[in-house]
């Protein structure tokens, strides 16, 4: 839609363009009547697309909405993306293949190659800034004070993200009847799967809170790591991205159900922000299950991460 209203198109400059995007986590959380947790786990199965969470029967958990979800063949969750993508992509594009890669979990150029069939490097590069163009993928660098190129892929819609990573592949399955074996797939990947796609949901609402009465405004919020992802730190405050001049904070974010920020994970944070800075820089938790640990300048749960979109 987009499109219509770009330079050569005959709407060009004849319409004010008007975007209309997904339910929020806090939007999501008083549609379905969840908790703040429930809710950001929501959003990331749902995208905060209104369809989908009018199948989700309000008050119910997330392994409530996905065995019913998953026994039904045609219910939006599984039938949203594929007619996205459908609509998006012919089925033989090495965009889509690309964006299958990414999917999957790859993050890096030389990764997502490999994944998509030994895709060649320019073919890929088109394909990958075709999917950044349309926003189906963000491209990112580190927050860093010196320069990176080591830049990280990964979809930017959380249901699609979702979908591309447990859903899709398995389709054939769940159009068997055999929705409860991807149920438990599911179950067994859950935790590592949604410790990464929360991210970017948590940093953006951190750029929305702040600044607040722990923290400083900070202009670019966003992650760090190194080529070889032996150090790697989920949440860097700085005056610009992703060369910054200036940080304003660093922080780790632990999101499990039973297991709160605690010393080790505090240690495990210090010793990434020695690879990154000698200079001293408030250090931040953000944790699902709460914080067992001092030494910390900032901590965040659910509840608070939740004020950053209000109702």
């Amino acid at each position: 839609m987009e499109a219509l209203n770009s330079y050569g198109r005959p709407f060009h400059q004849r319409g004010r363009e008007m975007v209309l995007g997904p339910l929020n986590p806090a939007e999501v959380g008083r549609m379905l009547g969840l908790d703040p947790a429930e809710a950001f786990d929501a959003a990331l199965v749902t995208g905060g697309l209104p369809l989908i969470c009018a199948e989700w029967p309000r008050g119910a958990g997330l392994w409530d909405f996905l065995d019913e979800a998953l026994s039904d063949p045609v219910s939006a969750l599984l039938v949203s993306a594929e007619r996205s993508l459908a609509a998006e992509f012919p089925p033989q594009a090495q965009a889509r293949t690309v964006l299958a890669a990414i999917g999957s979990g790859q993050r890096t150029f030389t990764n997502i190659a490999r994944a998509a069939g030994g895709i060649g490097a320019t073919p890929l590069q088109r394909a990958l800034e075709l999917l950044t163009d349309k926003r189906i993928i963000a491209a990112e660098l580190p927050v860093s004070l010196r320069p990176s190129k080591d830049r990280r892929y990964r979809v930017a819609d959380p249901y699609l993200r979702f979908w591309l990573h447990l859903l899709g592949p398995s389709m054939e399955e769940i159009e068997r009847g055999r929705g409860d074996l991807t149920s438990a797939r599911i179950r067994e990947s859950w935790t590592s799967w949604r410790g990464r796609a929360v991210e970017p949901l948590i940093r953006e609402a951190l750029a929305r809170i702040l600044p607040d009465d722990q923290l400083p405004a900070a202009p670019a919020v966003g992650g760090y790591w190194t080529r070889t992802n032996d150090v790697e730190i989920d949440v860097i405050g700085a005056d610009r991205a992703p060369v910054a001049k200036e940080l304003f904070f660093l922080g780790s974010i632990k999101w499990l159900e039973q297991s709160p920020f605690d010393r080790h994970d505090l240690a495990a944070l210090h010793r990434h922000w020695a690879a990154l800075t000698d200079q001293p820089v408030p250090v931040v938790a953000v944790s699902r299950s709460g914080v067992d640990s001092p030494g910390l300048d900032a901590t965040y749960g659910p509840g608070d991460l939740l004020t950053a979109w209000p109702l």
